[in-house]
């Protein structure tokens, strides 16, 4: 088999470790961002509370959720689909990070941001969708995009629950051929093919979102 039918099978996969990613950016982006700005509003228990579901997905080791949630839930009678588990468990685990960049953006932000908005007259609601979320958003956005390439690459963790992605596709064609070698080099080549323009689409967006730094640097 040449290098280019090895590559051609791996890339056989990318639909489902496209899928993966898209469905977990769907778990992924609505969690980081309730939880991060619960984490930044609340207080006392109800911020311990909110800490201790951030910490569960993020300390959590990935393998062990998909494990868990695939063949263990069944015994007690929950059963879901290998693709929601995978998108569940690798969504929620990178929105435990995602959702400490909301927090810490939020609370870089200058004090005086909340205290101008309070001078309008602005309720607290208004204040944290119409000023803050805005600004930190905006400063989180290259955060986000490599949190969005650590996802891509977490999903080759996937074949593990019977998913056809790339990896899965690797692994067939490495058994067939017995050189794992060159199947392995190309499974290489395809997620670096995913990754990078995500990676130069995170380039163009910091230098969109802070110009004055990127000129700067430039000087």
């Amino acid at each position: 088999m040449s290098m280019f039918d090895i590559w051609s099978g791996i890339l056989g996969g990318f639909r489902i470790t496209a899928s993966v990613t898209l469905y977990g950016l769907i778990f992924a982006v609505p969690f980081a961002l309730v939880f991060g700005v619960a984490q930044y509003l609340t207080t006392g228990f109800a911020r311990f509370l909110v800490t201790s579901v951030i910490e569960f997905w993020r300390s959590s080791a990935v393998v062990i959720l998909l494990f868990v949630f695939y063949y263990a839930l069944p015994v007690v009678g929950v059963t879901l689909s290998a693709m929601t588990v995978g998108a569940m468990v690798l969504g929620l685990n990178t929105a435990g990070y995602a959702s400490q960049a909301v927090r810490a953006g939020l609370q870089a932000l200058d004090r005086g941001q909340k205290e101008a908005g309070q001078a309008l007259g602005l309720s607290r609601a208004a204040i944290l969708l119409l000023i803050e979320l805005p600004q930190a958003l905006r400063a989180m956005s290259p955060t986000f995009i490599n949190l969005v390439i650590q996802l891509v690459k977490a999903t080759s963790l996937v074949s593990l629950i019977t998913l056809t992605d790339m990896t899965f596709r690797a692994k067939e064609i490495a058994q067939v051929e017995y050189d794992p070698v060159p199947v392995y080099l190309a499974l290489l080549l395809s997620y670096f093919m995913v990754c990078y323009p995500i990676a130069l689409f995170g380039r163009w967006v910091e230098r969109s979102v802070n110009p004055v730094r990127e000129a700067s640097r430039g000087i």
